[in-house]
């Protein structure tokens, strides 16, 4: 499966500071994705794919994500930021709460660019990627969910969420490699 038109990647909340408890264990199964994901990313970018990071804001409210990863740098998030912050020609919005639709402009963007098509990744699976995924389906997008391109804290939750984004949300899960080439 090759997606490019009417397509939208979401990368969520990669931007953190692992600084709460099983923060830790987050970084370390976060750490497992990076290359997928920053090969997806890659990709997409090539492809002209619109790539959209959504983030917490940290209680700066500034959709800034310079700021944001100046304030989420240390030794757990370094390696996660390093390869996978956005670039100027990607987008970037901050979120209140747990889904990227939340709040956000995202639903106007995307509509804007004409997308049909989500490609979500992102931490944790099991609550942000998983509520956007929700939202996204109730807003008739088609779901595209990168198996190795999310993570939990723990894998059993992780699993959990893909088994809801596939029997629930008919999501269509593989591998990125075969979403986007």
């Amino acid at each position: 499966m090759i997606l490019v038109d009417k397509t939208a990647l979401l990368v969520i909340d990669i931007i953190n500071p692992f600084d709460f408890k099983h923060g830790e264990t987050l970084a370390h199964h976060t750490k497992k994705i990076i290359n997928p994901l920053r090969n997806l990313i890659k990709c997409c970018r090539q492809q002209k794919v619109p790539v959209i990071f959504i983030n917490d804001h940290y209680n700066l409210w500034k959709a800034d994500y310079r700021e944001i990863i100046k304030r989420c740098r240390n030794n757990l998030s370094e390696e996660v930021i390093d390869a996978l912050q956005p670039l100027e020609d990607d987008f970037f919005l901050i979120k209140p709460k747990h889904s990227a639709f939340y709040g956000t402009a995202l639903n106007t963007l995307l509509h804007h660019l004409d997308v049909e098509n989500l490609i979500i990744t992102g931490i944790a699976g099991n609550i942000c990627v998983l509520f956007t995924a929700n939202d996204a389906y109730m807003r008739e997008f088609n779901l595209y969910i990168p198996e190795d391109t999310i993570a939990s804290v723990s894998n059993k939750d992780n699993q959990y969420a893909l088994t809801m984004m596939k029997n629930v949300l008919k999501a269509k899960i593989e591998k990125a490699e075969n979403i986007i080439r």
